[in-house]
């Protein structure tokens, strides 16, 4: 349970270091990262640190295809959460 916790925080991390990296690179009006690249790195259980980037760091929070699909992932995270949990609380 540890190890999964570990690797999620490690997804939130990474997740909202690279939405703080593409908001830098829009600040000196550099090449971007892709969205599709933001989208993928949401995936793996990081719709937290997704969320916090662009809240916290106003980051592509006025593009609503890209909330949309955001929403759509963080949905689907917590479907696997609800469908996932009953097995490591039996872990326990």
């Amino acid at each position: 349970m540890t190890i999964l916790l570990s690797c999620l925080l490690f997804f939130n991390l990474l997740c909202f270091l690279l939405f703080a990296l593409d908001k830098r690179k829009a600040q000196r009006g550099q090449r971007r990262i892709a969205e599709k690249t933001l989208h993928l790195a949401t995936l793996p259980g990081a719709a937290p640190g997704a969320w916090a980037a662009i809240l916290l760091l106003h980051h592509k929070n006025r593009k609503a295809a890209f909330w949309g699909v955001t929403l759509v992932l963080t949905l689907l995270q917590g479907v696997v959460l609800y469908f996932t949990l009953p097995y490591f609380q039996a872990q326990l």
